[in-house]
């Protein structure tokens, strides 16, 4: 029997404090590690407002979508086009909840800047900005801490190249 695959949305957040970059990390209560924002897709939703959701809910910081795809765009109205991600893995999952049996997270990351390093609602989950040289010392998932350090040096380029794209939980 195929193992059922769930649609997930996880965010790199960067944001910019006084003393530079930092990538925005919750304490996942289940793993017991530090993890990008992110969660499951609500029927009512695409992956890229699934992503500003979490970030929102996780951590309490409002944010912004950078896009990776800065090409020609098709002729669609605006409201049409969902932002696309950096990348969509596939990655197991434990059981939980929702599902009571392992199953697959079709995972889409994306990359966010943080409106504010403060945040403006309560976080649901423990949050802390970290800097890339105290990534080797987290306990967190090795995948998260590769993207992080692929892109930590990239964040500058990304941050005043590419245009932040808005996109509000209710949008649709």
């Amino acid at each position: 029997m195929p193992l059922i695959k769930h649609a997930t949305a996880s965010v790199f957040l960067f944001g910019q404090l006084d003393d530079g970059w930092r990538i925005g990390l919750i304490r996942h209560p289940r793993f017991h590690r530090w993890m990008l924002p992110g969660g499951h897709v609500e029927p009512d939703e695409n992956p890229a407002e699934a992503a500003l959701r979490e970030v929102r809910e996780e951590s309490g910081v409002e944010a912004s979508l950078l896009l990776p795809f800065t090409g020609v765009v098709p002729d669609y109205p605006a409201e049409a086009l969902v932002p696309v991600p950096l990348w969509i893995v596939e990655q197991q999952a434990p059981s939980e909840s929702r599902l009571p049996s392992p199953h697959i997270h079709v995972d889409h990351l994306y990359l966010a800047l943080a409106s504010s390093a403060s945040p403006t609602t309560d976080p649901e989950l423990p949050f802390r900005w970290y800097a890339p040289q105290e990534l080797p010392t987290l306990d967190m998932f090795p995948d998260t801490r590769n993207g992080a350090e692929l892109l930590f040096p990239l964040i500058d380029t990304l941050a005043t190249g590419a245009r932040p794209q808005q996109v509000s939980a209710g949008d649709s």
